[in-house]
């Protein structure tokens, strides 16, 4: 490639020509990993990282970078332009590049034991459950270490052979030539995909995968006070990991039905009452459901609807411990239809009696009274 038709460096690298130097040295390793020939199989990918490496060399040096600022590509008179630079020297050794991506890890370290996946399953329960826990048992099918091999993938009595390809190392080292020197490529093998051995007798009851689909009944403990948005974690029950590495988890998600009679707002319950006018004016005693079982609520004398009466302690138990919630009734005050000529008829003596209706002199709203009804003000 002549000066005249190579690409500007901070164009190759994608930086701005007032860059940081950490700016370039951020865009140079992002780049050198994308292009590398032994990630990136397209025909062009090793002419491009050359180019990145050049464009890196120059441009990482404060002599050079400002050498190529006043004369571009080919340099001052006296260097003879910037055909002859090695290409690694700025990076401090190429290897550097390769220990922050992998952090020097080897390729057999690479493909040792890896943790397995994670599963999740959904379980649907009632609200009463969700309040005070309750124990459900589930089946899920997930992939368990084979248990004829246990795992080693060849069928018992046999042992796996020496990768012929690697020599068993788990590595090919692949020589390059480029304009600016020899350099040693270390990629995994292939063939036994790093591990340096292969199996000649796999196992015939996983085929030589060292894993097997089993479905399995766990036992699953929910706390009290779940709601529809938590989900429960058990250690070491999702899919099993490779080549000898932990089981991943299994997470179960919870569901909650809905109430026939309770709403739930966060470790409250809300339980709607509704009441005659009758019971409103005068007063009653009545009897409401909780999830405890039913209690005797008082309604006082001349109640109006949409006031709140809380059942303390009678609500959802708090989930990381520490009490539990109320239970808020709230009355409705219900206007009768359907009346019989003699209900009729004392409503209307009753509505001479009592006149013209006047709101109560009230200056707090609706939503300022229930805040002071559930922190027990009056």
């Amino acid at each position: 490639m002549t000066n005249q038709s190579k690409r500007d460096y901070y164009e190759v690298l994608g930086v701005r020509r007032e860059a940081t130097e950490e700016e370039i040295k951020k865009a140079f390793r992002r780049l050198a990993f994308q292009y590398h020939p032994d990630r990136n199989r397209a025909d062009d990918a090793h002419e491009k990282f050359k180019e990145i490496n050049e464009a890196y060399e120059v441009l990482s040096d404060g002599q050079k970078r400002s050498t190529y600022d006043r004369f571009g590509h080919s340099g001052s008179p006296n260097m003879g332009g910037f055909e002859g630079f090695s290409g690694f020297g700025g990076f401090g050794g190429f290897g550097d590049i390769f220990e922050s991506f992998f952090g020097g890890a080897s390729t057999s370290a690479r493909h040792g034991p890896h943790r397995g996946s994670d599963l999740r399953y959904d379980v649907t329960i009632d609200f009463e459950e969700a309040v005070f826990g309750c124990e459900k048992e589930i089946e899920i099918a997930r992939t368990e270490v084979c248990s004829a091999c246990h795992g080693a993938r060849s069928e018992p009595g046999s042992n796996p052979a020496r990768c012929p390809n690697c020599n068993g190392s788990g590595e090919v080292r692949r020589i390059h030539q480029s304009v600016f020197g020899q350099f040693v490529n270390v990629a995994m093998c292939e063939r036994c995909q790093g591990e340096g051995r292969v199996i000649t007798n796999p196992c015939q009851h996983c085929r030589g995968t060292g894993r097997e689909e089993r479905v399995r009944r766990i036992s699953v403990r929910i706390p009290a006070g779940v709601d529809g948005s938590s989900q429960v974690r058990i250690s070491g029950e999702g899919e099993a990991g490779a080549a000898g590495g932990p089981a991943g988890n299994l997470y179960v998600g919870i569901n909650v039905r809905p109430h026939k009679e309770f709403k739930r707002q966060g470790n409250q319950i809300i339980y709607d009452l509704p009441v005659n006018f009758a019971q409103a004016a005068l007063g009653d005693e009545i009897e409401v459901p909780t999830v405890d079982g039913s209690t005797t609520v008082k309604i006082p004398a001349g109640i109006q609807s949409g006031m709140v009466i809380v059942l303390r302690g009678k609500g959802v138990p708090n989930l990381r411990g520490g009490g539990r919630g109320d239970q808020l009734v709230q009355v409705h005050v219900v206007t009768p239809h359907n009346l019989t000529d003699q209900q009729r008829k004392l409503f209307q003596d009753l509505a001479k009696s009592l006149g013209q209706a006047r709101l109560p002199h009230e200056d707090r709203s609706f939503f300022e009274k229930l805040k002071d009804t559930i922190a027990g003000r009056t």
